[in-house]
């Protein structure tokens, strides 16, 4: 009679937990390999020829080159992925005030608006240019009827 045997009985549970240690700092290895081959590509300070020095080093001595390149410039690492988030964080701060203010460049109609009365109260433009400007703004010729106008009408 041949007796059966279980997978959970034959794989005791301090052995799971020793296995899944072992899978948690395998996955952990990977991603410091991963973040340190990022951070090579973005150094901008190091040359080329360093940066394929530092790779193939990480590459074909992956212990030695991990551990290496963190003693050697972990404390930049940090540094510069600091720099990236601050300067992603500003491009969308700068986005989302561009597209607040109604456009970015051209403006919005209420904008253009009052750079038309005050040009006109300037004496930059006559009754009936501001008129015409005006009607073009209004109408949704869009801004940049409204601004090329303006820049041909300024430079009288």
């Amino acid at each position: 009679m041949s007796a059966q045997t279980y997978l959970a009985y034959d794989y005791p549970l301090l052995s799971v937990f020793w296995s899944m240690l072992w899978f948690f700092l395998w996955i952990m290895w990977f991603v410091l390999l991963f973040r340190i081959v990022v951070d090579i590509f973005r150094d901008d300070a190091m040359s080329g020829w360093a940066k394929a020095g530092w790779l193939a080093f990480v590459i074909l001595l992956p212990f030695l080159g991990v551990f290496v390149y963190v003693i050697a410039r972990g404390k930049n690492m940090g540094r510069r992925e600091i720099a990236q988030a601050r300067a992603q964080q500003e491009a969308f701060d700068t986005y989302v005030r561009e597209t607040a203010k109604g456009g970015g460049a051209g403006g919005s109609s209420v904008d253009e608006l009052a750079k038309l009365s005050e040009m006109r109260s300037r004496g930059d433009l006559t009754d009936e240019e501001f008129r015409t400007a005006k009607d073009r703004v209004l109408s949704g010729s869009g801004a940049s009827a409204g601004s090329g106008s303006l820049s041909s009408s300024s430079s009288r």
